[in-house]
C-alpha cells in the first residue's frame, strides 16, 4: 500500500473572503480556482506560495450537511490529503486495521476519494486520480 501526502485543507467560513485574504494578504497564487463540489455539499479552492510545491485546499460546506457541522474558532482544519495507486484497497486495508470510513468512494474532479478518521477524529482525504 503506497500513500503519499498530497496536500493540507482548512474549513473557511466565508471562501471569498478566505481567497482574498490568502492571495492578497499572504501573497499566495490562486492555482484551482473556486468551483462546487456536489458530493461534499460545497466549494472549493486551491492555493500556493510563490517558488512552493505545497498546495493548501480552502473549504467551505453548506450548514446542517455532513461536511456542514456548525463552525467553532479552532476547528478549521478540514482534512489532511493523501493519494493513493490502488483507493478501493487502501480503504479495505485501512478497515481491516479498524479505522473508521467516514465518506466512501466518490467522483469529484478527476479524482475518485474516500474519507476516514485518525485516531483523534481528523479526517483524512484519500485520493487516487482517474484515468
Amino acid at each position: 500500500m503506497a500513500i503519499r501526502m498530497t496536500y493540507a485543507g482548512i474549513r473557511v467560513r466565508d471562501m471569498e473572503e478566505s481567497v482574498r485574504f490568502y492571495t492578497q494578504v499572504l501573497g499566495m497564487e490562486l492555482v484551482e480556482p473556486i468551483q462546487s463540489t456536489p458530493p461534499t455539499h460545497g466549494k472549493v479552492a486551491g492555493l500556493k506560495s510563490p517558488d512552493s510545491s505545497q498546495l493548501l485546499e480552502l473549504n467551505w460546506y453548506e450548514p446542517r450537511t455532513q461536511f456542514g457541522s456548525p463552525y467553532s474558532n479552532g476547528e478549521d482544519l478540514d482534512h489532511l490529503a493523501f493519494e493513493c495507486d490502488d483507493l478501493g484497497g487502501t480503504i479495505a486495508d485501512l478497515e481491516g486495521k479498524g479505522v473508521e470510513v467516514i465518506f466512501r468512494l466518490k467522483e469529484i474532479g478527476g479524482w475518485n476519494e474516500a474519507f476516514v478518521k485518525d485516531p483523534n477524529g481528523i479526517w483524512i482525504e484519500l485520493l487516487q486520480r482517474r484515468r
